[in-house]
C-alpha cells in the first residue's frame, strides 16, 4: 500500500508532483507536516526510500531533564517507491525531512543522484531541519542562504553555506526551516515557491 492510500481519490487529473525522499528514523513533523500540507495545496507526493518497506518515523522532543531531544518512536509511513526507481523527470520539486535520516540517506548514489538533478535543474527543493545535512555533504550548498536545526550550523558553514536563523528562509530555488516549531512560517514559504515554479515553468 503506498503513501497516496492515505487520502481520498480525487478526479484525475494531472496534478504537480512532489518528491519526499526519506528513510528510518526521520522525524515525524518534520515529515508528515510537509507531505499532508503539499498535498493539500493541490500536489501529488510520492515517498521514496531505501526499500518500499513502511519508514519507521521518530518523534525529537526536548525534555527539560536532557541536555539533547529525546527520541521516541513514531508513526509509520508507507512509501510508493526506493530511491533507485525514481525517475526524476517526474517531479517538479523535492522534500528532504530532518530527524536522524539524513545521516545515512546521504550515503547513498541514488540519494545523490536524485538531489543533484534538483539542483542542476533548479527546481524547487524544501529542507527541513537536519534535511540540508543532504546536499550539503555533496558540496551543494556553497554559496546558499540555508535555515537548519542549529547545533548544525557549523556543519552548514563549513559547507560553504551561510546560515540563516529564521523560519521560512527563502534563496532562489531552496526553501529551509529550524525544524518541526517553524512549520506555520515554512508551509506557506514553501507552498508559494512551489506554486511559482510550476505558473513559471507553465508559462
Amino acid at each position: 500500500m503506498g503513501a497516496s492510500s492515505l487520502t481520498l481519490s480525487c478526479e484525475e487529473t494531472e496534478l504537480p508532483r512532489a518528491l519526499l525522499m526519506t528513510g528510518d528514523a526521520a522525524e515525524e513533523l518534520d515529515t508528515m507536516y510537509p507531505y499532508y500540507r503539499v498535498r493539500e495545496g493541490g500536489w501529488d507526493v510520492d515517498v521514496a526510500n531505501l526499500t518500499t518497506r513502511d519508514v519507521q518515523l521518530v518523534i525529537h522532543e526536548f525534555d527539560p531533564n536532557s541536555d539533547a531531544y529525546v527520541e521516541k518512536n513514531g508513526r509509520k509511513l508507507p512509501v510508493d517507491l526506493t530511491w533507485a526507481e525514481v525517475d526524476v523527470e517526474r517531479y517538479d520539486a523535492l522534500i528532504i525531512p530532518g530527524g536522524r535520516a539524513p545521516e545515512w540517506i546521504r550515503t547513498d548514489a541514488d540519494v545523490r543522484r536524485i538531489t543533484e538533478h534538483f539542483f542542476a535543474r533548479d527546481l524547487p527543493i524544501a529542507l527541513v531541519c537536519h534535511g540540508a545535512q543532504v546536499p550539503a555533504v555533496y558540496g551543494l550548498l556553497k554559496g546558499r542562504k540555508t535555515a537548519c536545526f542549529p547545533p548544525i550550523t557549523g556543519d552548514m558553514e563549513n559547507a560553504g553555506a551561510t546560515v540563516i536563523d529564521a523560519p521560512d528562509v527563502v534563496d532562489g530555488n531552496l526553501v529551509s526551516c529550524r525544524g518541526w516549531p517553524d512549520m506555520p512560517w515554512f508551509g506557506r514559504a514553501m507552498m508559494e515557491l512551489f506554486d511559482k515554479s510550476i505558473d513559471s515553468a507553465s508559462s
